[in-house]
């Protein structure tokens, strides 16, 4: 399907006109014109704002996932310490990376269905293991669920861990995301989620510290943030910058930042506590715990027992609605609805729970 009459995948979200029209224009050559040097300034600043955050901001051409390669290869180096949050799917698997670095891994496991509550046996792992790195997802999205960052921030601080890595990708401009009030280092963001642009634009911010071992490991490659700490002052790019991807993802920053971060943290709320009460009125059940905090940017759900979830793939398609599936141990057991960005929209919601109210009932009949 080329297109979604009713679109609720949980990214790439559908694309607004302003960023479609960003990608209209002819633009010059990034390495020649100084134009492009002040739209790159003026989107960090925008991105600084939604990530609450007054530290350096890197923008990359990839996808979301080129950000947590490149802040995990430019900081560590084998034999380094890094102590991994897992609470889902990307938890998981931002440990797996770190262990194909050659980093020395203590992995805190919680149920995917779960979000972090008790801090003490990470406080005792840190006391212990004494990690370089923290790594945490803020919004855990094959789950549904959104991580509480700032009592992490103050174990990190008052530990003194040098480095805490937060993954933000799908929760930047939809929740308050606080880097600074946070004590975060690497706040990493993609541009295909909540600031609903095509997913071709991955960015981070970096502290001061983190800059600092960054110089010390020296890392060169393809996706070394080493090379963007001077790029802005020098006007010279590690490689050829793509001006559309970086004027789209601003006019999706200008959007949110246009709506007000507030508004746009209210808007994916409504959304989100509308959502899940309908699906409750209809007989779904939801996959986070009850204790668990859902995330309002998507809603996982898990597959009714009376259905796979092919067939209920199948079904929602032939009535125009398209959601996401789920992934490793989640894969075939829960589906998800993303109300991120422009898909965090009341009318559309309503579109998607008439055809699952529809499908529902459909089911109770068998």
């Amino acid at each position: 399907m080329k297109t979604y009459p009713i679109p609720m995948v949980p990214g790439p979200v559908k694309l607004p006109q302003a960023v479609l029209d960003a990608y209209q224009i002819n633009y010059g050559s990034a390495d020649m014109e100084t134009e492009f040097s002040e739209l790159y300034n003026k989107t960090e600043a925008n991105l600084q704002i939604i990530l609450g955050t007054r530290n350096q901001i890197v923008i990359q051409s990839g996808e979301g996932m080129l950000a947590l390669w490149s802040a995990l290869k430019s900081c560590l180096l084998p034999g380094d310490k890094v102590l991994a949050i897992a609470t889902g799917v990307f938890g998981d698997g931002i440990g797996d990376m770190v262990l194909s670095i050659g980093a020395e891994i203590k992995k805190i496991s919680l149920s995917y269905n779960e979000t972090i509550s008790d801090m003490s046996e990470i406080e005792k792992a840190i006391v212990k293991f004494k990690p370089k790195m923290i790594t945490v997802v803020h919004c855990e999205t094959p789950s549904g669920t959104l991580n509480p960052i700032d009592e992490l921030g103050k174990l990190k601080q008052y530990h003194k861990v040098p480095l805490l890595y937060v993954d933000a990708v799908a929760s930047a401009g939809g929740t308050p995301v606080l880097g600074d009030d946070w004590n975060i280092d690497l706040c990493l963001g993609g541009s295909q989620k909540c600031l609903s642009s095509l997913p071709d634009m991955a960015f981070l911010s970096v502290s001061n510290t983190a800059w600092e071992i960054i110089n010390q490991v020296n890392y060169v490659g393809y996706d070394a943030l080493k090379p963007f700490q001077e790029a802005q002052a020098n006007h010279y790019f590690p490689y050829t910058p793509n001006w559309h991807g970086v004027a789209s993802l601003n006019a999706g920053a200008e959007l949110i930042l246009n709506e007000g971060l507030a508004n746009s943290f209210a808007r994916h709320d409504q959304v989100a506590t509308y959502c899940r009460q309908q699906l409750t009125k209809m007989g779904l059940s939801l996959f986070p715990a009850p204790d668990a905090k859902q995330s309002p940017t998507v809603t996982a759900i898990n597959v009714p027992d009376r259905i796979s979830w092919p067939e209920l793939d199948t079904r929602l398609r032939q009535h125009g609605l398209v959601v996401g599936g789920s992934y490793g141990q989640l894969a075939g057991k829960v589906f998800r609805l993303g109300h991120m960005g422009t898909q965090a929209d009341k009318e559309l919601i309503k579109q998607a729970i008439n055809v699952l109210a529809l499908i529902t009932h459909e089911l109770s009949l068998l």
